[in-house]
């Protein structure tokens, strides 16, 4: 067992740290003061290879391994969950999801534009009525000649008013249940296909999250992506895959909330000395040292099963509860340690709280990775 990076990946963290401290760090505050989506800055982490990382070369991506790309998101991750968030939908919700299920066809047609960030991709699976019940899809596929006819509503989707191609679940015969769902790449210039973006959110301000309305939309045979009834496994796969890199993303906030915290502490004197000196400052950064080591090495272990093929679902939920609890709670921490000063925005701790908040509910909330951990200690299906 090694847990020493190779001379590779530590080229790669370090110049992902670098794109990060240089790109990220004072454009991620602007823009969650704007509410702005930096189309500009998404297309410079395109540029660096980060839109496609685990997707082979050969179809226009990085051809990084999963530690590798656990690596550069937390980096990301680190100063902005916006643009990891972009990252995580691109790269971990569509662009593995069509390497896995789509056609040769489907693969040469979108993986170059979206590993490029000429596309954006989103993933409409989660419904105004159905969320963990990922099965209980109320929007309908309809079979014609030559093709199929959606209807339907989509909420909560990331990149949705921006992206070029959408991954859309329907069920195409509710009597088959989650047995009856396809999956369906629509572009989104498609006639019937609207979007509207969401307001209101706690955090990922630097973010796009939108609801979309599917009226009558038309697409051709050759939309489906793998096989009539094999939706709810494109769908199950691809949230595995997107927990994966929510979870390395989280490392970074625990990460950060460590960096920032142990620089304010070592600066900010009260009663005639650093407060870094007092014990139960010690204390709260030492928490965030253990919590973040941990989480690191939880994402790891489920990447690497990844790079070996061998089945990764139980840790990958394992890496996400934690992680993700974990930057909630180092998030947390790290305001404590600044004090008043972490409650505004000149200090990026009071993003990391906002932000993460989010990371225990999509890609399946923390009580959903409990059952999926408790089903594979116990061999019971609390959910059946």
């Amino acid at each position: 067992m090694d847990f020493d990076l190779t001379e590779e990946q530590q080229l790669i963290r370090d110049t992902a740290r670098q794109f990060a401290d240089r790109e990220l760090a004072e454009r991620a505050r602007d823009n969650d003061r704007n509410h702005h989506f930096d189309i500009d800055l998404v297309a410079k982490i395109a540029d660096q290879g980060y839109l496609g990382a685990i997707v082979p070369q050969e179809y226009g991506g990085a051809g990084l391994d999963y530690v590798t790309y656990a690596i550069v998101v937390e980096e990301i991750g680190r100063h902005d969950s916006s643009m990891r968030t972009v990252i995580s939908v691109q790269t971990s919700l569509v662009c593995s999801s069509i390497l896995r299920w789509g056609s040769e066809e489907q693969k040469r047609e979108y993986l170059p534009k979206l590993c490029s960030g000429e596309w954006l991709g989103c993933f409409g699976l989660t419904e105004p009525d159905t969320g963990s019940d990922a099965a209980n899809q109320k929007t309908r596929a309809r079979k014609t000649d030559g093709g199929w006819v959606l209807n339907g509503n989509k909420m909560w989707i990331s990149l949705g008013t921006r992206a070029d191609v959408a991954m859309i679940f329907a069920q195409t015969d509710p009597e088959k249940k989650h047995r009856g769902l396809a999956c369906f790449l629509v572009e989104t210039g498609t006639p019937g296909f609207s979007t509207q973006e969401i307001q209101g959110k706690m955090g990922l301000h630097g973010m796009v999250t939108a609801s979309i309305a599917l009226d009558d939309v038309e697409v051709p045979d050759s939309a489906l992506m793998g096989e009539v009834g094999e939706g709810f496994k494109v769908a199950m796969s691809a949230l595995d895959s997107g927990r994966y890199s929510v979870a390395a993303g989280c490392v970074g906030v625990c990460q950060g909330s460590l960096d920032h915290s142990v620089a304010y502490a070592k600066e900010r004197e009260q009663f005639g000395r650093p407060i870094a000196s007092f014990q139960l400052v010690q204390a709260m950064i030492a928490d965030m040292r253990v919590q973040t080591d941990a989480a690191r090495l939880l994402v790891y272990r489920a990447g690497s099963l990844k790079d070996q093929g061998r089945p990764s679902t139980t840790e990958t939920s394992i890496a996400k509860l934690y992680a993700t609890e974990a930057a909630q709670n180092c998030s947390h921490l790290a305001i404590q340690v600044h004090g008043g000063s972490g409650y505004v925005d000149d200090h990026p701790v009071e993003r990391y709280f906002r932000d993460v908040r989010v990371t225990t509910l999509y890609e399946g909330t923390s009580q959903i990775q409990k059952l999926i951990i408790g089903r594979a200690e116990t061999g019971i299906n609390a959910l059946a």
